[in-house]
């Protein structure tokens, strides 16, 4: 017997781990099993040929929101195609409503909940020449159809987590894309929009099983390990020791990533954590709303203080990269109580602001109580809301925009300078973002493609149209912004050079002699600008000084800006 595990990722950068616990969980079994993977960006005709051509008897599916509605066309096809062909489904989409997918047609097999053992046992059934009725209903946690009726075969216990099998033999087939590991199943909190609040029971590896799996991606030079447990320190000992065991390693050209709470964490974490290299760990902080009353109306139990103080002491200490998570359409709270909760992250200044937008989830007991909050959701997948009683769709509409303009321009990390000159003309950072998107919305830049040059213009647009200025600090600003982040020998014409071609030459090969660029480098590959403002000054203390200062950019790193004002006066200009 032939089996393709399939997923379909929402990206070609994922990989699903699902997929791989299964094939691994029973390597020992007498049958083949083989992985193919695709994105939803792939074309669906070439899915269901490759799947197809594998020629398997049995094919399953792990399910999710971002992929379900491309499983359904493509089981669809698969059963046109070749009845004989048996049809697995499994994961959370299908998890909370699994005889309608096969009542539908969809599937032959549903598995319910965590997938390891029933699907082992299912396999196992499968592969019995001489099948026994009865031995199927003993295998918990499968929809199965038995003639014109749907049986379900009742709840699985949680599996011990240590009894799952490592899924990864080779990393060589997630070559570019994330590795996703994880060291604990469950969560001990209990927040109603969310999946894991329907699981209790919280379990986590053997310490050293896990040490000994981080060695192989160690080993292996995986580039980024992102750990998918839900609230990765909420057991102090086990995440200590995790970081302080990756800290000790220090892998070159590695990243883990984490999903905390940050107000969980202890002094004696933050002071370890401070002694990891900048780049080796990153942290997702759900915040989701600073308002407490919707926290209690979510059953979130957090401190917005709580987590600012903690986000902030690692912001010090400028090593670990933080990213916070805010979402829209929370029960109970309004566009005013949103652009609070906004502002008060934003004051944080953490390195990304996510913000999304609450999805209702089959199984969530936040689905259940939706006509108690006046919840209005898409009926398809992700679920997401539409509006609720304390928040009007036109309000969530300008919230999506918000969030375009906010994870181009902020999460970027490009546009840091002209960012900060804008919000000094605000009362908050949410006004600010509230008039660019409307602005941007204005001019349709939301439904079609600008240029990356374009984006930097658009501020002096902006400027001019909206605020009626028209700034010389702002080009210059923005010209420093362009070049720090932009591989172009010369700037786009609407912003001003104040030397020529030849001048430049001449300081470049001058710097060469002096030894700042490098003998061996190539003159090319560095771009002198002269400024009128100290943009520098600005950058690091917020203060807009006229003054002329000449900046090195190099192509081989351009966020490494080297002030060589005083080389350029005394030795080339003749300035005193």
């Amino acid at each position: 017997m032939k089996v393709t595990l399939v997923a379909i990722n929402s990206k070609f950068i994922h990989s699903n781990l699902a997929v791989r616990y299964l094939k691994r969980f029973t390597e020992d079994l007498q049958y083949t099993c083989e992985i193919q993977e695709f994105s939803i960006n792939d074309r669906l005709e070439r899915i269901v040929e490759e799947i197809i051509l594998n020629k398997p008897n049995v094919v399953a599916f792990s399910c999710y929101i971002w992929n379900i509605s491309y499983i359904k066309r493509v089981s669809k096809l698969i059963r046109l195609i070749n009845p004989n062909i048996k049809i697995i489904l499994g994961g959370p989409e299908v998890s909370f409503d699994g005889g309608s997918y096969l009542k539908e047609g969809y599937c032959d097999f549903l598995i319910e909940g965590e997938g390891e053992k029933t699907y082992r046992e299912l396999i196992q059934y499968l592969l019995e020449s001489d099948k026994d009725k009865k031995y199927i209903n003993n295998i918990k946690a499968l929809y199965y159809i038995k003639g014109d009726k749907i049986i379900y075969t009742g709840k699985r216990e949680l599996m011990d987590i240590n009894e799952i099998v490592f899924p990864y033999e080779d990393v060589e087939e997630l070559e570019n894309k994330i590795t996703y590991y994880e060291a604990s199943r469950g969560c001990p909190f209990s927040c109603k929009y969310c999946l894991s609040s329907t699981v209790h029971g919280l379990r986590f590896l053997d310490i050293s099983r896990v040490k000994r799996e981080l060695e192989f991606f160690i080993d292996k030079g995986v580039s980024l390990v992102k750990f998918i447990d839900r609230t990765f320190n909420c057991n102090h000992k086990f995440a200590y020791d995790i970081w302080n065991f990756i800290i000790e390693k220090n892998p070159p050209n590695m990243t883990f990533h984490f999903e905390i709470s940050a107000d969980l964490l202890t002094e004696k974490e933050i002071n370890l954590l401070s002694k990891a290299r900048k780049g080796l760990i990153q942290f997702e902080v759900g915040v989701q709303t600073t308002n407490k009353e919707v926290l209690k109306n979510i059953n979130r139990n957090a401190n917005f203080l709580e987590i600012k103080e903690k986000v902030q002491e690692l912001l010090k200490i400028k090593n670990i990269n933080q990213h916070l998570d805010l979402i829209a359409g929370l029960p109970g709270e309004d566009y005013e109580s949103f652009k609070r909760s906004f502002n008060d992250l934003y004051s944080i200044e953490p390195d990304q602001i996510q913000l999304g937008f609450l999805k209702l989830l089959k199984g969530s007991p936040m689905r259940e109580e939706a006509n108690k909050w006046g919840m209005i959701y898409s009926p398809y997948t992700p679920y997401e809301i539409l509006k609720t009683n304390n928040i009007s769709y036109e309000e969530i509409l300008k919230l999506k925009r918000i969030e375009e303009v906010l994870d181009k321009y902020y999460n970027s990390g490009q546009f840091n300078n002209i960012l900060k000159y804008f919000l000094k003309k605000f009362k908050n950072p949410f006004d600010f973002y509230e008039k660019f998107s409307e602005y941007f919305y204005a001019k349709g830049y939301f439904s079609r493609s600008i240029s990356s040059v374009s984006y930097y213009k658009v501020f002096l647009d902006f400027n001019e149209e909206i605020m009626k200025e028209k700034s010389y600090d702002l080009e210059e600003i923005i010209k420093y912004d362009y070049l720090k982040f932009n591989k172009k020998r010369w700037l786009p014409e609407f912003l001003n050079r104040h030397m020529d071609k030849k001048e430049e030459k001449k300081i470049r090969i001058t710097l060469k002699q002096e030894g700042i660029i490098d003998a061996a480098d190539n003159l090319n590959n560095y771009h002198i600008e002269k400024f009128k403002v100290d943009v520098l000054k600005f950058e690091e203390l917020s203060v807009l000084k006229k003054d002329e200062v000449f900046l090195l950019f190099s192509d081989d790193n351009r966020k490494k800006v080297k002030n060589i004002t005083t080389i350029v006066k005394r030795y080339i200009i003749g300035y005193n």
